[in-house]
């Protein structure tokens, strides 16, 4: 049997000191080094956790697959496809006790993306941990538990927004109590970043995540008025770090002033520990590219400097993409490759031998100052309209987000925004990295799915069944009667409950919710924007159909990442198209359904989490079966080659990949490929 993994040294609060003999000075302890990870199953996790910590990754940061994400079961018919894909399926206290075996959780600092089941997902955590016989106030991490950004960006909400912050709320009262050393929220500016989020609009939409949060666990009672400095002082933020990484390192800057006004003014808070702004960080994923991909490793540097020059801004922990994260699931390797960068930058420069390299740099305030400006601006704005949850129901952060998406795409359409190798010097040899074998990436063996429904059937049928109805029944009359859920979820969890049916008992006392898409709502694109060409070319094909071009943009399996289908509804609607667009998380069935009854001409799925292959398969197969099997269906998503041969095969018409940012062209494919098929059926 392996022996356990020790917590790597570089993790203990110790001082490294400099080797220089002209210097007694004490050096900054580096960063925790993360890296995010989980696919395929608990036991294949569990395998690259310790693999990872062996070669000096310092703290775990969890991916879940999407059904563990949006509470379903592995055997869901919404799970189709997607089990393990984009993280490990922890469908049970069973997969926690495999994902962390000998891994000693009281001595780890574990991260743990999760957020509208991170109650639940929390509740599995501490009950493995203290099977390990670790006490509550050992554990050290955190969930992200911010569910506001969910419906704006990464789409894995389940609950309305006011059962989700009721959850939020739950998780902070109960933690500052049982788990002090754990961050019960991460409020994460990452995905605004990525579904368009200016700066500004980054440091706004997150303070006011932060400030809802914390007016809601300020209005539950559930903290005394005593103890709310500790609450404070325990809300940490993941964040986003772009290429501009000087304007990157004045909006970190930025976020610790107003972290610390915020809690000063707004909360009364004195207390300096409390007042720090506490981050973590993954650097862009939405910059990486498909064409010429090495030149990745480059933009993932200049990112991490964003986050880690400035000593006074600079993150507490660090995760960085891989290089190859824009063509499939990254390997072991890529993953390494990505850890030695940190463990370079933090052990081998002399960075953590200085204080702030900044401090009255007259540029570095002066953009400082024009962010925090406009960030208080825009808070009020959000703070007029109610605070952020009201803004978010109203549709307002949605459109906004998406207009800004819009016109950063058009800046790379357009030449505006420069984008090496893709717009700009795309001239290349071919890549020896693309070119090893396996096409640089790795893939999950389809039979990872059935292993883990079959294991999910084992887990159902070796449990007492009574025990789970009765913590079932705690559970929904804690949801209910307004108590705090967080220990009824710990013993359901014990008895050996299912995140389905963790998730479906809460879906039974406050219901499901559909964010708005903020398509309808966005402007229209500018008058000379060069599409007039484009524009007229949709028109001839409409005359010669009778009618516009009809096309539903469809969101099939629990991918939320919508910011590519909501550019093609809008780019669609722009050039004079009719769109169906009905958001995220459908069945086949239902976008079958809706083509039929929409009297579509062309169906288009975008599909990011890895399941495209079924997904595709399983729509063209019901809309043949329906008698519209001549209607094409077009598909976009991270595809590699050989999954777009399958595609190909099974009789997808056409397939986009990252390498495909023109909107304009792709609309200019829809339209022909239009023509041509109903030209030849007339």
């Amino acid at each position: 049997m392996t022996k356990p993994v020790e917590a790597p040294a570089a993790a203990q609060p110790v001082l490294r000191t400099s080797k220089k003999p002209d210097s007694a000075a004490a050096v900054e302890k580096p960063w925790l080094f993360r890296t995010y990870s989980g696919h395929s199953s608990a036991s294949a996790s569990n395998e690259l956790y310790r693999t990872n910590l062996g070669r000096g990754q310092t703290g775990l940061s969890v991916a879940f697959d999407l059904p563990t994400q949006t509470g379903y079961d592995s055997d869901h018919v919404l799970a189709r496809g997607e089990v393990g894909k984009v993280g490990v399926p922890v469908a049970h206290l069973g997969d926690m006790r495999v994902l962390f075996d000998q891994i000693p959780l009281a001595k780890m600092n574990t991260s743990m993306t999760i957020n509208a089941p991170a109650a639940w997902l929390l509740a599995l955590y501490i009950a493995v941990a203290e099977e390990q016989g670790a006490s509550r106030a050992e554990l050290n991490g955190t969930v992200q538990n911010d569910i506001i950004k969910e419906y704006l960006s990464r789409g894995t909400y389940i609950f309305p927004p006011a059962a989700s912050m009721r959850l939020i709320t739950d998780v902070i009262a109960f933690t500052y109590r049982e788990l002090p050393k754990w961050n019960p929220t991460n409020v994460c500016s990452y995905h605004l970043q990525e579904a368009g989020a200016t700066p500004v609009q980054e440091l706004a939409y997150a303070l006011a995540t932060g400030i809802a949060v914390l007016d809601a666990v300020k209005a539950s009672g559930q903290v005394p008025p005593e103890d709310f400095a500790q609450a404070f002082g325990r809300i940490s933020f993941f964040v986003n770090a772009g290429i501009r990484f000087v304007t990157e390192i004045c909006k970190m800057r930025a976020f610790v002033d107003l972290w610390e006004e915020i809690g000063r003014e707004r909360y009364g808070v004195t207390d300096e520990k409390a007042l720090l702004f506490r981050y973590g960080v993954q650097v862009n994923s939405l910059g990486l590219t498909e064409p010429q991909p090495e030149n990745n490793v480059y933009r993932i540097l200049l990112e991490m400097l964003a986050v880690v020059l400035s000593k006074k801004a600079r993150a507490r922990a660090v995760q960085l993409p891989a290089w190859n994260e824009a063509l499939g699931l990254p390997r072991p390797w890529d993953q390494q490759w990505s850890l030695r960068l940190q463990q370079i930058v933090a052990y081998e420069t002399d960075l953590l031998e200085y204080g702030d390299l900044f401090d009255g740099n007259p540029a570095i305030d002066a953009k400082v100052s024009e962010l925090k400006a406009a960030a208080r601006a825009e808070l009020k704005r959000i703070e007029d309209m109610g605070g952020a949850i009201q803004a978010v129901e109203s549709g307002y952060l949605k459109q906004a987000l998406v207009e800004s998406n819009t016109n950063r795409v058009r800046g790379i359409e357009t030449g505006a925004i420069t984008v090496v190798g893709v717009n700009k010097f795309t001239e290349s040899a071919p890549s020896p990295l693309v070119a090893s074998e396996g096409g640089a990436i790795m893939t999950v063996d389809p039979a990872a799915e059935a292993e883990q429904i079959e294991r999910l059937k084992a887990w159902r049928a070796q449990r007492d069944p009574q025990a789970v109805a009765t913590a079932l029944k705690e559970l929904e009359a804690a949801a209910r009667e307004g108590r705090n859920i967080m220990e009824p979820s710990i013993a359901a969890a014990k008895a050996g409950v299912t995140t389905g049916e963790w998730a479906g008992c809460l879906r039974g006392v406050f219901g499901e919710y559909r964010a708005p898409t903020g398509v309808a709502a966005a402007a229209n694109a500018t008058a000379n924007d060069g599409m007039d060409e484009l524009r007229a070319e949709v028109a001839a094909v409409a005359r010669r159909l009778g009618r516009p071009i009809k096309l539903l943009v469809g969101k099939p399996g629990l991918d939320g990442h919508s910011n590519g289908a909501e550019q093609i509804a809008v780019k669609a609607r722009d050039c004079g198209m009719e769109v169906v667009y009905e958001g995220i998380r459908l069945t086949p069935e239902q976008i079958v359904s809706a083509a039929l009854e929409e009297g579509v001409h062309l169906v288009g799925l975008s599909i990011l989490s890895g399941s495209h292959v079924e997904l595709a398969t399983d729509v063209i197969e019901r809309m043949r079966a329906e008698g519209i099997g001549d209607v094409p269906v077009v598909v976009g998503g991270i595809i590699p080659p050989e999954d777009e041969r399958k595609l190909r095969a099974a009789g997808i018409a056409a397939v986009f990949t990252p390498k495909d940012f023109n909107l304009t062209q792709i609309m200019r494919a829809i339209a022909q490929l239009v023509d041509t098929t109903y030209s030849k059926a007339a």
